[in-house]
């Protein structure tokens, strides 16, 4: 009787000690991270087609369009599985997917040098997809880097981290950051010129 008294105190301790909420918290990092690449493969898979666009009208433009093309074959060349991610290959892929944002933005400005690519429909479609993919994409790092903090705080933060201690032995996870290129563009003022 006195055993049994023991095993459910101890089951009950561990049930408010993160024996579930620390599995489920990495699982929930993972799957914040699949969303997050899942929203880079959408942008992707538009970008071939906005380029067929702006080529036909920016012919002259030729540097701008490759820089996105290479941005985009080295962006998805760069796979994650989420399940078995290490922070350097999340690293790279945080870097990857910003070389291709800034081509991006770049093919973009290109744009406002030809007033009848703006006003065709094919474009304008195709820039309101990539602006609602961008969006997305932003909501879904949100979600990930919250999921990090959720789970980091579990490892790290007693009574969750004994747990963790005692049974899994989980390291802090990295958080998402930005390529260097990314933090200097955020840093200077865009120039606007009429």
């Amino acid at each position: 009787m006195r055993s049994l008294l023991l095993l459910c105190t101890m089951a009950l301790m561990l049930t408010g000690c993160g024996w579930q909420a620390i599995p489920q918290a990495k699982n929930d990092v993972d799957a914040s991270l699949a969303e997050v690449t899942n929203q880079y493969k959408r942008r992707a898979d538009l970008i071939p087609n906005l380029v067929a666009v702006v080529k036909g009208y920016a012919k002259h433009e030729q540097d701008t369009l490759t820089a996105v093309v290479n941005a985009r074959a080295k962006a998805t060349s760069i796979t994650i599985d989420p399940s078995k991610a290490t922070p350097e290959q999340v690293q790279k892929y945080s870097e990857a997917q910003g070389s291709l944002s800034q081509a991006l933005g770049k093919l973009l400005m290109v744009s406002e040098r030809y007033p009848d690519l703006k006003a065709d429909k094919n474009f304008r479609d195709l820039q309101a997809q990539l602006e609602g993919t961008e969006n997305r994409t932003t909501i879904a790092r949100q979600r990930y880097i919250q999921s990090i903090n959720a789970f980091n705080n579990l490892v790290s933060v007693p009574p969750t981290s004994w747990t963790n201690s005692l049974f899994y032995h989980f390291e802090k996870l990295a958080q998402w950051t930005v390529s260097d290129d990314e933090k200097k563009a955020v840093e200077q003022a865009p120039k606007v010129e009429f």
